[in-house]
């Protein structure tokens, strides 16, 4: 073999691939022989090809002994073992795979078979011949698919020939069946019932839905079937294209920028349980899939109200249940405001310090804002001090589109049986609890209790990014203190309310923010937890407790009075309308996206659309701009 590095050479150089070779060779040259030579003949050359082969096999593991590097790379790793795999059904390789099982069982009498065996093996190679040529233009990759499930295949054969047959004019299953064929053979009775059923038929094939599913819904969600989504791995029913199971709800459409963050604490607060708001629908389904196959809460699906270039519209065609949708809506001009002023989620934010910890140049330099600029048609992002209206363009002409909801509702409009709007004001700090107890009516979920809770600041793309924290209290490095026992340290967390009842087990803790602050409150949502444990150190060393009081205290100041300087750079709708009058071009792009994202909620409730101040006022401008346009034109 002069090359091993190619999966064809080291195929072609397999004893089974010889083997078979001579075998062919000797079929067409046996008229030459007489009285039974040429089998002797044949016998003869078989055996000196496998002695070689064998010495070969002996100095090549003698020289990789002592030579490791001289180790052929795996057969997968070659760069044409694609192609190669052919030489597996060439019927040279087949014969001589007959051959050796010969000779590993000749114990058994295996000589009495070897004239049936390659009776089956020519048939067989007629059978993938065929099915090669046929199934390519089904998938191009069935070589490789039929490689690893050869006898499963041939065992199954009339009956994935059917099923191929009846769905050939329906690709999306084609491919799902070839993508995953490792799993079709497997359980092939399972999914050959389903695909031949009614129920597929009329949901999937009739419909030309683009992501059909492998297994039967209504099966995977009975957990007394022996195939249901608990022993199904998140990763593998992506692939095989399993709806999301329907342990959920209602599903809520997040708008970035519309109270994200305070519709997530919210609905947790009341007990309810979602997936993680992940950056991409890949990750959204995993993360949805492994909550609802676990949780025996009220659970939400919320879905995120971004789209990269990169993603597709596969999980929202996975989401089949129909419920109840809900939409938090915002003044599409004031929406921009936390676009244009957003905080850079900035690593150098500190989760655990000291006592000795410098906070104030800390506080002072830690908030950084996305910045973005245009140079030679391209958008280039980066960070500082202050927010820019430049942002804007990342959201208009970048690679992120913010503006799907239109999108959203029409991709998913199988699953929605009626969509709730409600807009921003109605979950501010005034009103959210009223809201949330509306709500809890409508979608059946617990009604929420601590009327505290949703008054309190929710926000966090401001100064209080800096928390949570960890304030550790070394004890060693403090004199006379009692009752420490073998205690090494004090902990105490800094952290919003809200936070603190996902990050933090409250019942195993108390609060001491009153303690530490008295009077002076600066957030009204800020708690200070602690173990039973570790405030009892605290209320019975008051020197160190003072020390510790005065700390934090003066940490939550500091970041207080940095709150009002970060407010003094933000602009505000104002500003953006004035910087759409200075870039018409960007305003049309604008109201040319607003026009189609906000289609349907214009139809449905329009007296929304009209309580929204600045879009108003920005439909007004559109029209003066085009007005203008016109006039110059003239």
């Amino acid at each position: 073999m002069h090359n091993p590095n190619s999966a064809i050479e080291r195929i072609k150089n397999h004893l089974a691939y010889k083997l078979g070779k001579v075998m062919i060779d000797f079929s067409h040259q046996r008229n030459n022989y007489k009285y039974g030579g040429g089998y002797i003949a044949l016998f003869k050359k078989l055996y000196k090809i496998k002695k070689q082969h064998k010495k070969e096999q002996k100095i090549y593991q003698q020289t990789i002994q002592v030579f490791p590097q001289l180790k052929y790379p795996n057969l997968e790793t070659c760069s044409d073992y694609e192609q190669a795999l052919k030489y597996k059904f060439h019927l040279s390789y087949m014969l001589g795979e007959v051959l050796i099982q010969t000779f590993q069982n000749l114990h058994k009498g295996s000589m009495f078979k070897l004239a049936k065996n390659i009776k089956k093996a020519n048939k067989e190679f007629k059978i993938f011949k065929e099915i090669f040529n046929n199934f390519a233009k089904l998938s191009p990759n069935i070589i490789k698919i039929i490689s690893k499930n050869k006898q499963a295949f041939l065992k199954e054969l009339p009956r994935i020939q059917n099923i191929l047959k009846i769905h050939q004019d329906y690709q999306p299953i084609l491919d799902n069946i070839f993508h995953n064929f490792n799993y079709f053979i497997q359980n092939f009775n399972l999914i050959e019932e389903w695909l031949l059923s009614n129920d597929f038929n009329e949901k999937y094939k009739k419909e030309n839905h683009p992501y059909p599913s492998l297994l039967d819904p209504k099966k995977l969600n009975d957990e007394k079937e022996k195939i249901n989504y608990k022993n199904i791995p998140a990763e593998l029913a992506w692939e095989m294209n399993l709806p999301l199971p329907d342990n959920y709800e209602f599903v809520f459409l997040n708008i970035f920028g519309a109270g994200s963050d305070a519709m997530d604490k919210f609905l947790r607060g009341c007990g309810i349980s979602m997936n993680a708001r992940v950056n991409n629908n890949y990750n959204r389904y995993l993360d949805s899939y492994k909550l609802l196959i676990n949780s025996k809460n009220y659970n939400v699906l919320v879905l995120s109200g971004h789209k990269i270039s990169s993603d597709t519209d596969k999980l929202f065609f996975l989401i089949i249940k129909k419920v109840p949708y809900l939409c938090i809506v915002r003044d599409p001009i004031s929406l921009l405001k936390p676009l244009v002023n957003h905080h850079q989620s900035n690593p150098n934010i500190i989760r655990r310090i000291t006592l000795n910890f410098d906070y104030e140049n800390y506080i002072k330099n830690v908030i950084l804002y996305h910045q973005t600029s245009k140079k030679n048609n391209t958008i280039e992002y980066g960070f500082g001090k202050k927010p820019d209206l430049n942002n804007l363009l990342r959201y208009i002409i970048g690679d992120v589109n913010m503006n799907i909801l239109n999108w959203r509702i029409k991709t998913l409009k199988h699953s929605i049986t009626k969509l709730y709007y409600i807009d921003m004001n109605d979950i501010t700090r005034e009103y959210a609890f009223n809201t949330f107890k509306k709500l809890s009516q409508i979608f059946k979920f617990s009604q929420p209790e601590d009327e505290l809770f949703f008054r309190a600041k929710v926000c966090r793309n401001d100064i209080l990014v800096l928390l949570p924290f960890v304030l550790e209290i070394y004890l060693k490095d403090h004199e006379n203190l009692v009752n420490i026992q073998d205690r090494d340290s004090v902990k105490i967390l800094i952290s919003t309310r809200q936070l603190a009842k996902e990050t933090y087990k409250e019942k195993r803790c108390i609060d001491i923010a009153d303690m530490i602050f008295q009077e002076r409150v600066y957030f009204d949502n800020i708690v200070c937890l602690c173990t039973q444990c570790d405030f009892d150190i605290l209320n019975k060393n008051v020197k160190l407790f003072h020390e510790v009081q005065k700390y934090i205290h003066n940490f939550i100041y500091h970041m207080y009075c940095q709150e009002k300087i970060e407010k003094a750079k933000f602009f505000d709708e104002e500003d953006i309308l004035e910087y759409f009058k200075k870039n018409k071009d960007l305003a049309f792009k604008l109201k040319n996206i607003l026009d189609e994202d906000y289609d349907h909620i214009k139809q449905y409730r329009p007296d929304i659309v009209a309580s929204w101040k600045y879009y108003q006022e920005f439909e007004k401008m559109c029209q003066e701009l085009d007005s203008d346009i016109s006039i110059n034109e003239l």
